[in-house]
């Protein structure tokens, strides 16, 4: 059924990696959105004021907020659209996380409201007056909101909207909590027993739990989070597949949004060969990865010389020193600049991004390893950190 929807109101649907695609995506959900929470908010309202019922009239006002929250979602993904400006040079598609973080504190202070609405049904029950009218519209609403659930959470994963997503969790949190409802009137149809405010403390938990674990994923998305690693390995197997890169480092993945991940990289080629040439072949694998992997690259070129074998000894000599002191660590941009009293070894040494130590003492600690090689051995080390996890060191 999704698919048919998907192919009667969004063009290339199948193209989610066009920006263009996403807001039609993003359209079609919250109008969706709007137009069945309204309907619902109407048929609730009006059953809850014919048969005096409090709880189906809060469930209907529950149902106009869950289309401010569709709002929200359109006017999020409207502000992502915006292309950029110079306070904002990689553009605005962080506004659909942001879009995301308020759906999720929406749903945690529902949650919070619904635990205090418990507490007071508990300690001052009311009589649940039973009528099949109120339960037909229940049902109804039950299945409008899995229907909700279903659809968002299937377009999110679609197009990779944490908005959405939160979205159709709150739609789901709907259908526990209104299923509550309707069990607690069916129960105290058949046992004049009232459970209401016991279920709602019960749903009310759930809904705090999963409005705290919405508001981490769209707080980590905020903060950066580590990029994908099947996208950090595609990239670097693209990259070493060129004929003359001899190795790369200081590979860095960072997103700006949905679609607007941008990439930098170090890449070693023979000192050697011609300096054009080896341009040519940096630009070559630039435009590669932006095209191949929607990603905006710039690769700076590192000319390495591989065919001295005292510069060739004295790196690994240097590697298995940075190794003996921790496996974790690797070296790379070795040099060697050859003097009459002192010789300089240039290099810098990467450590993991969860590597805790003092740089000073680490510095102290290669460079007087170093002196046993050799006492006119000075050691000029630049300290870096590991922003992706890669197999080529």
């Amino acid at each position: 059924m999704i698919e048919r929807m998907l192919q009667l109101f969004i063009k290339d649907h199948e193209n989610t990696a066009d920006n263009v695609v996403r807001g039609r995506y993003a359209t079609f959900a919250g109008v969706f959105g709007i137009v069945t929470n309204i309907f619902l908010f109407a048929i609730k309202f009006i059953v809850g004021l014919l048969f005096n019922s409090i709880a189906v009239t809060a469930d209907a006002v529950n149902n106009l907020t869950d289309a401010g929250s569709s709002i929200i979602v359109l006017v999020g993904f409207k502000l992502s659209r915006k292309p950029a400006d110079e306070q904002h040079p990689y553009g605005h598609a962080r506004a659909e996380y942001i879009t995301g973080f308020l759906v999720s504190v929406v749903i945690l202070l529902l949650g919070i409201e619904l635990i205090k609405a418990s507490f007071d049904k508990v300690l001052n029950p009311d009589p649940i007056e039973f009528s099949y009218m109120t339960v037909i519209v229940l049902v109804i609403s039950i299945l409008i909101k899995l229907w909700q659930g279903i659809v968002n959470k299937s377009l999110g994963r679609r197009i990779d909207s944490t908005a959405l997503i939160a979205t159709g969790q709150d739609s789901m949190n709907d259908v526990i909590s209104t299923s509550s409802v309707l069990a607690a009137t069916v129960f105290a149809k058949l046992t004049n027993i009232q459970i209401d405010g016991y279920m709602g403390i019960a749903v009310a938990l759930f809904i705090i739990y999963s409005g705290i674990k919405l508001v981490k994923e769209t707080l980590n998305l905020l903060m950066g989070t580590a990029p994908d690693q099947e996208l950090v390995s595609a990239i670097e197997k693209e990259i070493l597949s060129y004929e003359g890169v001899l190795g790369l480092h200081d590979l860095v993945v960072h997103s700006y949004g949905p679609n607007k991940t941008f990439a930098s990289v170090h890449v070693e080629v023979d000192a050697n060969e011609d300096l054009l040439e080896s341009h040519d072949l940096i630009d070559n694998i630039e435009k590669e990865i932006t095209n191949r992997f929607n990603v905006n690259t710039v690769i700076h070129m590192d000319p390495i010389v591989i065919d001295d074998e005292r510069v060739n000894d004295l790196r690994r000599k240097v590697d298995e020193i940075v190794r003996g002191i921790d496996e974790r660590l690797s070296i790379h941009d070795f040099r060697v600049v050859l003097g009459k009293t002192h010789s300089n070894l240039i290099f810098d040494v990467l450590l993991p991004s969860s590597y805790n130590c003092c740089e000073t003492e680490l510095r102290k600690n290669i460079d007087d390893e170093i002196k046993k090689i050799n006492v006119t051995f000075h050691s000029v080390i630049t300290i870096d950190r590991e922003y992706t996890s890669t197999t080529n060191n």
